[in-house]
């Protein structure tokens, strides 16, 4: 494996390489020398290529110490595109494409596995790329369940892999330096926490038609029920909204601002949480995850956080004069700091007179990049990332938490540490699923 390639060539201390740019630049035009030698390069196979897939993959792309060998989709036009891509960027005709997933994870030469699937497969698809003794980077959000989020941080410990999950905002400078400041104790002790984000979409047309011939649709169902195909089914327009394969954004975009929380104040979300909630959900169409939602959880800490679809409420708008879609504001005795991509503001203002950022923190675009990179280092060095599999269940686990409260109409008590809910089996069903056959964790 890399990893012994790796540690006696000692690769870091013979190379230093900087972030790579979030444009790429073909192979091709940097010279042959551009990528590590062949002993000493990251292979990567990435799976699901689709519109965020793409963006990950530049990642690896752009930087040297990585080499991409394949690429999976049950798409076949996509298949074919994005292997194009590869071997135009390399300018070669070597990289492997594959249908089926498994072939991929199955070769001894790939060392990590970008998994950017649908949903549905990201801990499945992670499981089969950790067990084949490969590091991960994966897509947010992780799991449809607790169970499976519990099941790949178990397997990944055991195993002593690498795990990147994408909440790429903690590549981002802006949202370290907002952490920052709130660890640091710049506005005092933090009481409240106030997260929203876009809320999930309705429709999509229920009637059946034929499955096209470039979709593989039994293996994109995977472990999801089966179901009759539908072109909105499995349209990258809505199947975020459908629960057979996703939780909506309260967990695919709301994971982001989440994230952030447990990042800048992980101290305050103590056991036990207490949590209850308002939610509408569609009535027609195929989507059916919540559209919006209001939810309040009191942690054991003290802590209120109050976690909104957008828009959010009227007087957080005003008090952070912003009116954006997503955001995560720290409230403290002494002032509050607030971040959203774009933007960081305090109160008093006075905060950041000190605060120093590094040259072209002010754009957002870098982030994925960044985050790539990130794993990579780790990767190689075989220590934690930003974004590693214990801090990444955490927060998972307060959207799935925060899904359950609304589906149930009711309140609930949550314990962080056995990470089951207290005296209420009708809750703790839900933190599992089963699996389609022959499909299983």
């Amino acid at each position: 494996m890399l990893y012994n390639r790796l540690n006696r060539r000692s690769f870091l201390k013979a190379a230093s390489f900087a972030p790579a740019a979030f444009y790429f630049v073909p192979g091709r035009a940097l010279g042959k020398e551009a990528l590590a030698a062949a002993n000493d390069r990251i292979n990567v196979g990435c799976i699901g290529v689709g519109d965020r897939g793409t963006v990950v993959m530049r990642g690896f792309l752009n930087d040297r110490t990585a080499q991409v060998v394949a690429v999976c989709d049950v798409k076949s036009h996509v298949l074919k595109e994005k292997r194009e891509l590869v071997n135009t960027y390399y300018d070669h005709s070597s990289c492997a494409a594959y249908k089926d997933f498994r072939e991929l994870v199955a070769r001894d030469d790939i060392d990590v596995c970008q998994v950017a699937t649908c949903d549905h497969w990201h801990v499945l698809a992670s499981l089969y790329a950790v067990r084949a003794g490969k590091d991960v980077y994966c897509e947010k959000p992780m799991g449809l369940t607790l169970e499976e989020d519990q099941t790949l941080r178990r397997e990944i410990h055991e195993r002593e892999r690498i795990f990147q999950f994408g909440t790429q905002q903690r590549s981002d400078p802006k949202f370290e330096m907002a952490c920052r400041l709130v660890r640091e104790g710049k506005i005092g002790e933090v009481k409240g926490i106030n997260i929203w984000c876009s809320g999930s979409s309705a429709g999509g047309d229920p009637t059946p038609v034929p499955v096209p011939e470039w979709l593989d649709y039994d293996l994109w169902l995977g472990p999801a029920p089966t179901k009759p195909y539908t072109r909105d089914r499995c349209s990258n327009a809505l199947w975020w909204f459908i629960s057979d394969y996703a939780l909506g954004f309260i967990a695919g975009w709301g994971i982001h601002p989440v994230d952030i929380a447990f990042w800048g104040a992980p101290e305050k979300f103590k056991s036990p949480w207490t949590i209850q909630g308002t939610g509408v959900f569609p009535t027609q169409g195929v989507a059916d995850t919540a559209l919006t939602w209001d939810i309040t959880l009191c942690t054991g800490a003290g802590t209120t956080v109050r976690y909104t679809s957008h828009p959010c409420p009227e007087e957080w708008s005003k008090r952070y004069e912003d009116q954006n879609d997503h955001g995560t504001a720290f409230e403290g005795t002494e002032g509050w700091v607030y971040v959203r991509r774009g933007k960081l503001s305090t109160y008093p203002k006075s905060i950041l007179e000190n605060a120093k950022f590094p040259e072209g923190s002010d754009t957002y675009e870098n982030s994925t990049n960044a985050h790539v990179s990130n794993f990579l280092e780790s990767v190689r060095t075989r220590k934690s990332p930003r974004s590693e599999i214990d801090v990444s269940v955490h927060g998972d686990m307060f959207c799935h938490v925060s899904d359950i409260a609304i589906r149930l109409k009711r309140e609930l008590r949550f314990d962080t540490d056995r990470e089951r809910f207290i005296g209420d089996n009708e809750a703790n069903a839900r933190l599992s699923r089963p699996m389609r056959k022959p499909w299983h964790l």
